[in-house]
This record gives C-alpha cells, sequence and structure tokens, in this order.
C-alpha cells in the first residue's frame, strides 16, 4: 500500500473533490481503493478516507486532525493494511 498522489478527482467519488488514491487494499476478490480526503479548518486540517470498490463506497468521519496536509498523510501512514481492512470492514 504506497501513497500516489492524484491530480484530480476520481469519477467514482464527486462528493470529495480533493481526495487522493493513496493505493489499494486487496484480500481474495475483493479490492477497495483507499482515498484520503483533507480540508483545512482554521489553523489545522481534516482528513478522512473514503472506500471505493466498483459502486461501493464507504467513508469514516473526519478522523484526523494534523497541524497540515502533510501531516495527514503521515499519521494515515501510520496504519497497518490490517488495520485499514478493519476499519473499512467497520463501517457498514
Amino acid at each position: 500500500m504506497g501513497h500516489t498522489p492524484m491530480t484530480s478527482s476520481p469519477p467514482h467519488l464527486p462528493n470529495a473533490p480533493l481526495a487522493r488514491h493513496l493505493g489499494d487494499l486487496t484480500r481474495n476478490d475483493t479490492r477497495w481503493g483507499v482515498y484520503l480526503e483533507a480540508r483545512q479548518q482554521r489553523d489545522s486540517w481534516s482528513g478522512r478516507l473514503h472506500f471505493v470498490d466498483g459502486a461501493r463506497h464507504r467513508s469514516t468521519g473526519w478522523i484526523f486532525v494534523e497541524w497540515g496536509e502533510s501531516a495527514l498523510l503521515d499519521r494515515f501512514n501510520e496504519f497497518s493494511p490490517v488495520e485499514l481492512w478493519r476499519l473499512v470492514e467497520s463501517l457498514h
């Protein structure tokens, strides 16, 4: 799972125009694209994750709050693939 910045919004995330594709989670026949949406709020940045598998789309709340956008990416990179699987499976 790596970081792959995107320059434009993925067509299947119209409500998250600034989301960046960070990689894919793959298990058996299931593949979730993982996206980070970031927004600036006064002097901090908030972030939430989107998981996309075809027409299926699951999103977290705004679970990250950091001083900068790069710190959001650092925080995301602290998650292991197992932790991300647990997170996506908890979102129904």
